[in-house]
């Protein structure tokens, strides 16, 4: 991940008109972060996890699951947009009108970031930080590598779940499980 450093900062809405540059990018504290493009192993384990979750979450009327490409803004002044591989919002949290064309206003009740043999454990950890400092109520952090989940809660210990473990999405997501094992399946 690089970072793209200028004089002044960039702002939630210049990131949102930027021009398309085949690359994906998130804004920390006003700064441009060039998001790697994703490997094999981190794009099927994403859909492994997000299959169900969108099932889940749909046949429970329960709110929406967001993709990759979705950006939260969870802070302002300087701005910061975050986009998690996968997201789910209740449906409390939607509002009545249509879906914006802008970033979601706040973090995601779920956040799930699927690491990558890029991701440095600072940057990581300063993504639940984020998530967490700015609402989340709930942070998976997917491993490929050592085939476990991390659950992250604010002021709550981290449990980490291995294959023969059972993910459930306890409050945040009322009745979804599955077992760790199929996440990682090829």
């Amino acid at each position: 991940m690089s970072t793209q450093r200028s004089a002044t900062l960039t702002t939630a809405d210049d990131l949102l008109r930027r021009p398309g540059d085949g690359y994906r990018y998130e804004l920390v504290r006003g700064e441009l972060r060039q998001m790697t493009p994703s490997g094999y192993a981190h794009g099927v384990v994403v859909a492994n996890l997000t299959g169900p979750l969108e099932r889940h979450v749909r046949a429970h009327s329960l709110g929406q699951i967001c993709g990759a490409e979705t950006g939260f803004r969870i802070g302002r002044s300087p701005d910061t947009v975050r986009a998690p591989d996968i997201a789910f919002v209740r449906r409390a949290r939607q509002g009545a009108e249509p879906l914006s064309e802008g970033f979601f206003e706040g973090a995601p009740d779920l956040a799930v970031e699927v690491l990558s043999p890029s991701d440095t454990v600072y940057e990581v950890e300063e993504k639940v930080t984020d998530w967490l400092t700015a609402g989340c109520s709930l942070v998976w952090v997917v491993s490929p590598k050592r085939r476990s989940v991390s659950l992250h809660r604010a002021g709550a210990p981290v449990v980490v779940l291995r294959d023969t473990d059972t993910l459930d999405g306890g409050d945040v997501v009322p009745g979804f499980t599955l077992r760790v094992a199929q996440i990682f399946e090829w």
